[in-house]
C-alpha cells in the first residue's frame, strides 16, 4: 500500500478503482438521497439552477446533436481487433487501448509542430516559463465520501478564505446565528465557483472569487421558502451573490497562502461586489430597446451580476466571470406577449406561472425581479462581465459583444497578432459553443493609455457558433465497431458568424437580437447541440484547445442509442441508464494553430465514467491505471501543459475531485485524482499558481444535500459546525511544483 494520503483515510483504504468504503462517512450521510439523475442532489439543483433538468430542454430546434456524430459512427461496445498486429480497439469507444501506441497514434501535433502557446491568463503569463516535468507524480486518492478535503502523499492543504470571512474594512466576524444584509456586505460570499490568483509580487497575490448562488435552507434556521421569507433574509442571500477580491500572503517561502486580514492599510484592493453593485453595459447591444428599463431608461447601467459560474482571466490582466442560471432569480414570465415570450422559454424562463415552482422570491425585496414590472430587466443578465481587480474603483462591464446565454465561463487566448480570442461554452442540455474574435489588437505597454485600450478589446469583433461534423466516409463505415482509417473518433467543425459589431449575420434579426437573443440566432444557423458545455480552455504548451461537457442525463426521444457511448452509460451498480451521466472532453484544433481559423479538427480526448465500463476512454490510455471520473466541470493547465479537471456531479459513488492527466506523450490519457473534496460539495476552480507551488481549488455547497439543515448539517466542513463554502489551496511539502 502507499503511503496514506490523508490522516482521515482509514489504513486499508480501497486502491482507486476499488470498491468505495464506508470508513469514516455517518449513516444518516449515507441515507440522504442524491435524487438528480445527473449527480447532483435535489437541493442543489433547486438552487443553483432552478431545477433546470426536471424541466422541458429549453432548445426544441431541429439542429444535429454531437451525441448522433458518435451513433452515425457505427460504434458498438463490442471489442474490435484491426488489421494491423496488437493493436487493439476499446469497446464501444473506438480508439486505440494499447498506451503505447495510442499515445503515438492518436497524440495530435505528432510531427513534432505545437505552435504558439496562446496567453491564457496573468499568473501563467508572470511565470516566464514552464514546470521543469511533464509527468504526474503524485499517488492518486482513491475515490471515498469522507467529509473533508483529501489530498496526495506529501501534499498539505489549509483553507484560505470561507464564506463570511472578512473583505473590506469595518466587516465584522462571521456569526451564523446573527446574520444581516450589512455585515454580508463585506463578507466573503457564499458559493464560490471560479477562482483567479493574480501576482502582486513574490509573496502577495490578488485572489478573485465568484459567488454563484446561494443555498437558503443551509443559511438560516427554519427557513420554508421564498415566499414566508424575511426580507433581511432575501436580502442577505442577494448581498452573498456576486464576487470577491481578496489580497492573500504567502506562509513563509512555501505554496501556502492565507488571507492577508483587510484593514485600512492592507486592503487597497480588497473588494466585494454584489446584487446592487451598478455594472456598465459596453459593446454593440449597449442602449438597445431591449435593455432599457424604467430604472434605466439609457439601457447601459445594470444593478448586480447573477448566478456567477467560472470565468476567466485575460492577458491584460483582467478577470471575466459568466452569468449563467439568471433565468431562476425572477417571476412574472406569464406576462410576456410575442418575441419576447418565446425568447423568454429559450432561456428557460417559466412563462406559464405568475411565481415559478420552488421561486426565491427576490421581487418581494426588490420590484425589478417581476418581469410584469420591468419586461426587459432579465435581457440585462446573462452576459460575460470584466473587472479590473487592480482598480478597486473601476466599475465592472457587461460585455454585450461576446453574447447573451448561459455563460459558464470565458477563457481568453490571443493571436499571433496580439488579438484576443474568446472560447465560450453555454451550461444548457443540448446548447452550443461559441467564440468570439476581436478585431483589435492587444496594447503590451504599461502605462494608463495601453490600459484604457486594452479595456475597449472585448467590445470590438465578430461572435461565431460551433457546427460540427463527422469525417468518416460512408464506405468505411461497416456498423460493426470497427474504426475508420484514420485510427481516431473525429471529425471537422466551423465558426459560423452571428455578428460583427452592428452587422447581423442572421437573416431577419438585427445585431442587437443577436446579442441579446444569442440562442435564438444560434438555432437559426444550424449550430450543433452539446452536451452541458462547460469550460473551455487552450492549452498555453500546445495551443490545442479543451472542452469540458459534464454530462446530459435526460434525453428526449429519439435520441437514445445503446451503441452510442454518449447517450447511454453504464453507472455505479452495474446498471444501465439512459442519457450521458459521465461527461466527456472534446480535443479541438483550430486550423493553421491559429485561434481565429474559421475551421477546426475535433476528436474525442476522454469519455469518463468508470474505467471497468467498456464505453470509457482515456485516449487510449490502459484503463487499468486510470482514476475513475464523472462529470468534468472546470479545466485548467499547468506550465507544464497538463489538464487539471474538477468535476461537478459524480455518480458513481465517490465526492467529488480534482484530477490531472498529460495530454501528450507516452503518457497521454492517465488520468490521476489529485484530491476530493468533502461530502456532496462540487470542485470549482482550479487555477495553478504562476510559480507551479500551489494549487487552488473552491469547495462549493459542502452537505448540500435533501433533509440538510442548520440543525442537523450533513456536512460540517470546514470548521467544525455549519457547512461553510471555501477557497482551499494544496501544495507540495517538499516546495517542488504541484502535481509534477
Amino acid at each position: 500500500m502507499p503511503a496514506r494520503p490523508h490522516p482521515d483515510l482509514p489504513a486499508d483504504f480501497a486502491h482507486a478503482t476499488g470498491p468505495i468504503p464506508a470508513t469514516g462517512v455517518p449513516p444518516a450521510r449515507r441515507l440522504l438521497p442524491l435524487a438528480h439523475a445527473g449527480g447532483r442532489d435535489r437541493l442543489t439543483c433547486k438552487y443553483r439552477c432552478g431545477d433546470a433538468c426536471f424541466h422541458d430542454v429549453p432548445n426544441t430546434s431541429d439542429n444535429p446533436y454531437f451525441g448522433d456524430l458518435l451513433a452515425g459512427a457505427g460504434l458498438s461496445r463490442r471489442s474490435v481487433l484491426r488489421t494491423g498486429g496488437a493493436v487493439a480497439l476499446v469497446a464501444g469507444a473506438g480508439v486505440l487501448a494499447d498506451a503505447g501506441l495510442a499515445a503515438a497514434a492518436t497524440s495530435p501535433g505528432a510531427s513534432g509542430a505545437t505552435g504558439a502557446a496562446g496567453a491564457t491568463g496573468v499568473a501563467r503569463a508572470a511565470s516566464g516559463g514552464t514546470a521543469p516535468a511533464a509527468a504526474l507524480t503524485f499517488a492518486p486518492v482513491p475515490p471515498n465520501r469522507i467529509d473533508n478535503v483529501i489530498v496526495p502523499a506529501g501534499y498539505d492543504d489549509t483553507v484560505v478564505v470561507r464564506w463570511g470571512d472578512p473583505v473590506v474594512p469595518g466587516a465584522p466576524r462571521f456569526d451564523f446565528e446573527h446574520q444581516t444584509t450589512a455585515a454580508q456586505l463585506k463578507q466573503f460570499g457564499y458559493n464560490c465557483d471560479y477562482v483567479t490568483l493574480l501576482p502582486l509580487g513574490k509573496d502577495r497575490a490578488l485572489l478573485v472569487v465568484n459567488h454563484e448562488y446561494t443555498d437558503d435552507e443551509l443559511m438560516f434556521h427554519g427557513y420554508a421558502g421564498g415566499a414566508t421569507a424575511t426580507i433581511e433574509q432575501i436580502r442577505i442571500t442577494m448581498a452573498a451573490h456576486g464576487l470577491s477580491v481578496v489580497e492573500l500572503q504567502r506562509v513563509r517561502d512555501s505554496g501556502e497562502w492565507e488571507l492577508r486580514q483587510p484593514s485600512r492599510r492592507h486592503a487597497r484592493y480588497n473588494r466585494r461586489l454584489h446584487t446592487w453593485t451598478p455594472y456598465k453595459l459596453t459593446g454593440p447591444a449597449a442602449g438597445s430597446s431591449l435593455l432599457r428599463t424604467g430604472a434605466d431608461p439609457t439601457g447601459t447601467v445594470v444593478l448586480g451580476s447573477l448566478n456567477n459560474c467560472s470565468g476567466g482571466t485575460t492577458p491584460w490582466g483582467t478577470v471575466l466571470s459568466g452569468e449563467e442560471n439568471f433565468n431562476q432569480y425572477f417571476v412574472g414570465g406569464n406576462s410576456a406577449t410575442g418575441a419576447a415570450k418565446t425568447a423568454l422559454a429559450r432561456y428557460g424562463f417559466d412563462t406559464t406561472n405568475a411565481i415559478p415552482s420552488g421561486s426565491r422570491r427576490w421581487d418581494r425585496a426588490d420590484s425589478r425581479f417581476d418581469i410584469a414590472v420591468e419586461p426587459n430587466e432579465p435581457n440585462r443578465f446573462g452576459w460575460v462581465i470584466e473587472l479590473d481587480p487592480f482598480d478597486p474603483d473601476s466599475t465592472p462591464r457587461k460585455r454585450t459583444a461576446l453574447g447573451r446565454f448561459k455563460h459558464e465561463a470565458a477563457t481568453v487566448t490571443l493571436t499571433g497578432d496580439r488579438r484576443p480570442v474568446a472560447y465560450l461554452g453555454d451550461d444548457e442540455r443540448f446548447d452550443y459553443i461559441y467564440k468570439f474574435v476581436s478585431n483589435r489588437r492587444m496594447d503590451r505597454g504599461d502605462g494608463a493609455a495601453a490600459h484604457r485600450h486594452n479595456l475597449t478589446l472585448l467590445d470590438h469583433g465578430t461572435l461565431y457558433v460551433a457546427r460540427l461534423t463527422g469525417d468518416s466516409p460512408a464506405g468505411e463505415i461497416a456498423g460493426d465497431g470497427a474504426l475508420p482509417a484514420d485510427g481516431e473518433f473525429d471529425g471537422a467543425g466551423e465558426w459560423i458568424p452571428l455578428v460583427s459589431g452592428h452587422i447581423s449575420h442572421v437573416p431577419g434579426m438585427t445585431a442587437a437580437e443577436v446579442l441579446v437573443w444569442t440562442r435564438l440566432a444560434a438555432d437559426q444557423v444550424g449550430a450543433t447541440k452539446m452536451d452541458r458545455p462547460e469550460d473551455f480552455e487552450r492549452n498555453p504548451v500546445n495551443g490545442r484547445v479543451y472542452l469540458a461537457c459534464t454530462n446530459n442525463s435526460n434525453r428526449t426521444a429519439g435520441l437514445q442509442d445503446e451503441a452510442n457511448p454518449l447517450t447511454s452509460s453504464v453507472v455505479a451498480g452495474g446498471a444501465t441508464a439512459s442519457g450521458n451521466r459521465n461527461g466527456h472532453i472534446v480535443e479541438l484544433e483550430e486550423d493553421g494553430d491559429d485561434p481565429a481559423a474559421l475551421t477546426f479538427r475535433w476528436r474525442i480526448f476522454m469519455l469518463c465514467g468508470d474505467p471497468n465500463a467498456a464505453h470509457t476512454y482515456f485516449a487510449g490510455f490502459d484503463k487499468s491505471q486510470v482514476s475513475p471520473i464523472s462529470a468534468p466541470d472546470n479545466i485548467a493547465f499547468d506550465g507544464a501543459g497538463n489538464l487539471w479537471i474538477a468535476t461537478d456531479g459524480n455518480v458513481l459513488g465517490s465526492n467529488d475531485g480534482l484530477f490531472a492527466v498529460p495530454v501528450d506523450g507516452p503518457e497521454r490519457g492517465h488520468l490521476k485524482q489529485f484530491l476530493t473534496v468533502p461530502f456532496a460539495a462540487e470542485t470549482c476552480g482550479p487555477v495553478i499558481s504562476w510559480d507551479h507551488k500551489t494549487v487552488l481549488v473552491a469547495v462549493q455547497h459542502p452537505g448540500e444535500v435533501t433533509g440538510a439543515t442548520p440543525e442537523n448539517p450533513a456536512s460540517r466542513w470546514p470548521d467544525g459546525d455549519q457547512p461553510r463554502p471555501a477557497v482551499v489551496a494544496v501544495w507540495r511539502r517538499d516546495g517542488r511544483p504541484v502535481g509534477t
